[in-house]
């Protein structure tokens, strides 16, 4: 299972998915940064989410709220007393962790002596102005729910919108995390997509029985596999102390089932709680019954970079061939980064002219990419690796008829189509495309 992720992390450096950030002098722990086609893939994600969570209805609004909130916000929210994590150090070695992750009194690497035990906030702090002192202190937000709260009688006057209803962001948050890892599955700087949906107390059972199965739907539409994911219901244990009830849609990742994506039953606790630090009646005014109240909240949190790491996890697959090996992105075409890869089968008796046309007459409406390097089989190899549904071939027949070859990445099997109805090939191929298991 380790040897899997370090094959997937080799392969997203070799293809342009995922750097780590400043390699050059020798990089930062746990920061990343996305490739030509990381950064691709990462935006149809938060399209795809966009689309299902905002687009596509007419009872949520969206959002872009500020990193830089009031510290206020942060202490209403129970961030400032609350969002800690028990750490130890080691007096021997040095070496910093977390207390819940340690059997014993020993360190696990040099078995030294261990610190007492002691809290650690793990908001990143900052200064507004220019004089660093106890008044000027700032936070890195380390959620974007607390934008969308905040806001709540903003955009629902704005959009005269009736509960239920709910607000939409996707943005950056930061957590100080002292044990990050896997990758990009847990890092101090990630970019969540969130929604907070008001509903009217004694409702809020039903919304969330709703967005459960909504959300579990989205993962299977994005071609994850419904055999990967499960629900886990938090004990009473678990519960966060905002929640009345919450459930993990998780995935099984190489290093385990992880949390994927969280849904809460937040009750009235946050604008409750932003009601008495701000002093802003922020309760909605129910004209049908004639009363003000403070709605409850649905909350769905899901982690963009952690949907890309599951949709990379998922879609990775070596191939056993009759003389070969081949590694391939089995990405749903929607969030592929490229769509079709071009190719004339030789440089040479107007292949490459014709299939730059070919080039030119698809780009502009899909992501698509031109390459006349080496042998057709090292090409499709490449489109393979980079999770490319589609090949198209110019060769000497189409010089002929005008039409050309689709090589299907998941079979590898190909269909003449005349160059008049390639575009409607690809729309028929992606609409209906299923991913196995």
């Amino acid at each position: 299972m380790t040897q899997l992720m370090d094959k997937l992390v080799s392969l997203c450096k070799r293809r342009g998915f995922i750097y780590q950030s400043s390699e050059i002098y020798g990089g930062i722990n746990s920061c990343y940064d996305y490739g030509p086609l990381g950064v691709e893939l990462k935006r149809n994600i938060k399209e795809a989410w966009w689309n299902a969570m905002v687009t596509s209805r007419d009872d949520i609004e969206g959002l872009d709220a500020a990193i830089l909130m009031h510290p206020r916000v942060w202490e209403a929210s129970g961030h400032v007393e609350g969002f800690t994590d028990p750490l130890v150090d080691c007096k021997k070695c040095k070496r910093r962790f977390r207390a819940d992750h340690i059997e014993g009194d020993s360190c696990p690497e040099c078995g030294g002596e261990l610190t007492e035990v002691r809290k650690f906030n793990l908001m990143f702090k900052t200064y507004m102005g220019p004089v660093e002192e106890e008044a000027a202190i700032v936070y890195l937000r380390p959620e974007t729910a607390q934008g969308i709260y905040v806001n709540f009688l903003n955009v629902q006057m704005a959009s005269r919108q009736k509960i239920p209803f709910g607000i939409a962001q996707i943005g950056k948050a930061f957590r100080n995390e002292i044990t990050p890892g896997n990758f990009i599955f847990r890092t101090r700087e990630f970019e969540q997509m969130e929604m907070q949906y008001f509903v009217k107390p004694g409702t809020d059972e039903e919304w969330f029985e709703y967005w459960k199965e909504q959300r579990l739907q989205w993962y299977e539409s994005i071609g994850i596999r419904k055999s990967k994911i499960r629900l886990h219901r938090h004990t009473q244990e678990e519960l966060a102390h905002y929640a009345a009830a919450a459930y993990d849609i998780q995935y099984e990742f190489p290093f385990g089932w992880q949390e994927l994506e969280g849904i809460h039953n937040r009750t009235d606790f946050d604008l409750s709680r932003h009601m008495e630090y701000s002093g802003k009646d922020l309760r909605y005014f129910d004209q049908q019954e004639g009363k003000k109240y403070i709605p409850y909240i649905i909350e769905t949190s899901a982690g963009c970079d952690r949907t890309l790491l599951t949709v990379l996890v998922d879609a990775y697959e070596e191939e056993a061939l009759e003389n070969d090996t081949r590694v391939v992105l089995h990405l749903s075409p929607k969030l592929a980064p490229i769509k079709a890869g071009i190719f004339p089968l030789v440089k040479r008796d107007g292949m490459p002219e014709m299939a730059m046309k070919i080039k030119e007459q698809l780009q502009g409406k899909y992501n698509v990419f031109y390459d006349e390097s080496g042998a057709i089989g090292r090409r499709y190899r490449r489109m393979d690796e980079a999770g490319t549904p589609f090949g198209i071939t110019v060769d000497s027949q189409s010089l002929q008829d005008e039409t050309v070859t689709i090589r299907d990445r998941d079979t590898m099997q190909q269909s003449r189509v005349h160059v008049t109805q390639i575009e409607a090939f690809l729309e028929d191929q992606m609409r209906t495309w299923r991913r196995e298991g």
